[in-house]
């Protein structure tokens, strides 16, 4: 049995309840089963609405695309087997932001994060797991500045009194959002791992990451492997 427990977003009247539910947070801004033998059979846990996101990057054959809140404790404990699966296969990693309103400092972290990622993508990674990794000591909006501020200075960064004064940031979070909302997506963490041009499914979830979540990866790889090429035969002479 799978150790993990689930952080569920609470239901909105869809996008004027999102932005219901995220308006305190922006304002105080602006001041699977087992895994089978076969990669070919969706997973019964989400219900995917709308499979637009739930695609590798251009150029990659399979990837992990994840849909995470900063203050969920589940996603927390599933980040390091993430980490570790991503290093090991070498597959990329989309990381979506889908906030669960009643956190009270997620949102300023998923802006604070794609601050760190407009100075380099790696620093915006990093954050985001240093973020979790300290999760539990992290209470409050003004705790989570003073951890920013340490994080900056000890990559040499200075951070600005605002790091998102004209609400580009908060706007790209939220849109982001509306992507897992689309989705289909209800509770956080909730993974699935991706194809292209696979013998088996586009995407399945992985609804037991510590479970299940190498052997998906495998099986991916080897259904989007590309067949060994035969060496062509000489034609025969006389």
């Amino acid at each position: 049995m799978s150790r993990f427990l689930r952080c569920f977003r609470l239901p909105s009247a869809g996008r004027n309840g999102l932005f219901l539910g995220l308006g305190c947070a922006v304002l105080l801004l602006a001041a699977a089963p087992a895994a089978h033998a076969q990669f070919s059979v969706p997973s019964s846990g989400t219900e995917v609405r709308d499979p637009a996101a739930l695609k590798p990057p251009a150029g990659a054959r399979v990837a992990i695309v994840e849909f995470a809140d900063l203050e969920c404790p589940a996603c927390a404990s599933a980040n390091p087997l993430l980490k570790a699966a991503v290093e090991k296969y070498k597959v990329p990693w989309v990381r979506h932001d889908f906030l669960i309103p009643s956190h009270k400092w997620s949102t300023y972290a998923a802006v604070n994060a794609r601050w760190f990622d407009a100075q380099n993508v790696a620093l915006g990674g990093e954050y985001r797991d240093q973020v979790f990794a300290n999760q539990t000591f992290i209470y409050g909006p003004f705790a989570l500045r003073r951890f920013t501020e340490d994080f900056a200075q000890g990559h040499g960064i200075e951070l600005p009194s605002s790091l998102d004064p004209d609400g580009k940031l908060t706007a790209q979070v939220l849109a982001d959002n509306e992507v897992g909302r689309r989705t289909g997506i209800q509770h956080t963490p909730t993974v699935f791992v991706v194809t292209a041009d696979s013998k088996g499914a586009p995407f399945i979830e992985v609804q037991h990451i510590d479970q299940d979540l190498d052997q998906m990866i495998a099986q991916a790889l080897a259904d989007t492997a590309s067949a060994p090429q035969e060496p062509a035969k000489k034609p025969s002479g006389k």
